[in-house]
């Protein structure tokens, strides 16, 4: 057998086999057409949907880092208290944080009203010491809530337009709670939150820390009230606030708050002292930055201020300083002390 003869007999029986195996070819399906993510403009801007479904999903969050520095940082009683009741010092002259922060809030439509599930983690790396934390983690149903986040006694009232608007404290920290908001509709709501309270002032039966309030806004501003029970110590605690809107650029606040016996801390008698007072505005003073201010005042003596002004470089990334000041009574005289904070903020 020659060259040519094994060429054309191995081509044939190539033909053949490849005849022989053409019924039992993988037959590749067609490509389906590609479904793009839909915008879901119900519930605001940023959210859109999860295909497939008819949840709306909106990712959001911040990366931030504040610089801080002054006597205010090392000197700083209003926040921390020892077993005594005494103040105690508060950290150092000089800190750095820096913190990156997750939200999820998806939301439906169902026939008790609107079901909503919101997660806000944060990753904080502060002085070398790193930790993670779940901010905010609850389902909601109407007006139903369960789950994690900010005290109701806090969330209410709301604070101030200042980056230290604590340093007279005005609620206490998150906590595990369960509450139920109506809204009439005419700019009246009500709330009640049965809530566990945090590390400090954790219940220790069945028996909740109870929160209640009332609000009322309008296209002038709001006032509202909330008042809370510490069912460990057996004492409460109250703010009313009111908010105006004086125009487009400007508005204000005041708010004041009461304890039942400072000298039973409670976890919603943050201050010092029977009764607390502070007050605030803000001014839209260009396009790009507002003037912020707020003072506050504390039964036991301590008068702090704060200035600072929000500054958007670019759409997304604020810078704000920050100047504080803290005065309060003392034994031997009266201690103040100055600190300011740079705050470097980018939204998304």
């Amino acid at each position: 057998m020659n060259i040519k003869s094994l060429l054309l007999g191995s081509a044939a029986a190539l033909v053949a086999v490849t005849g022989a195996r053409a019924a039992d070819a993988v037959v590749v399906a067609e490509p389906e057409p590609v479904e793009y993510v839909k915008v879901c403009d119900a519930y605001g801007a940023g959210f859109y949907y999860i295909p497939g479904t008819d949840t709306c999903l909106k990712i959001s969050g911040y990366v931030r880092a504040d610089v801080k520095g002054g006597d205010l940082w090392e000197f700083h009683p209003i926040t921390a208290v020892d077993e005594d009741g005494e103040p105690t010092d508060f950290g150092d002259t000089y800190d750095f944080h820096t913190r990156a922060t997750l939200r999820f809030d998806a939301r439906s439509e169902t026939e008790l009203g609107t079901l909503k599930s919101y997660i806000e983690a944060r990753l904080d790396y502060q002085n070398s010491v790193q930790s993670q934390t779940l901010a905010h983690g609850y389902i909601e149903l109407g007006g139903f809530r369960v789950g994690v986040t900010d005290s109701r006694f806090d969330a209410w009232t709301g604070g101030g337009p200042v980056i230290e608007d604590g340093i007279v404290p005005y609620a206490g920290g998150r906590t595990n709670q369960i509450s139920y908001t109506f809204a009439a509709g005419n700019g009246f709501s009500a709330i009640i939150s049965l809530e566990q309270g945090d590390s400090s002032h954790l219940i220790v039966d069945y028996a909740p820390h109870v929160v209640a309030g009332a609000k009322f806004e309008q296209e002038w501003g709001s006032i509202s009230a909330v008042g809370g029970y510490d069912s460990v110590v057996e004492e409460f605690a109250g703010k009313l606030r009111a908010d105006v809107k004086f125009n487009d650029t400007i508005s204000a606040f005041i708010m004041a708050g009461y304890q039942s016996d400072p000298d039973k801390p409670n976890y919603y008698g943050a201050w010092l002292g029977d009764w607390a007072v502070w007050g605030g505005g803000s001014a839209k003073v260009a396009e790009n930055a507002t003037v912020n201010g707020q003072v506050s005042y504390s039964d036991a003596g301590a008068l702090a201020a704060s200035l600072n002004v929000d500054y958007e470089i670019v759409p997304g990334f604020v810078i704000t300083p920050e100047i504080d000041y803290l005065k309060v009574d003392a034994d031997d005289g009266d201690d103040d002390a100055f600190g300011g904070i740079v705050r470097f903020q980018r939204n998304f």
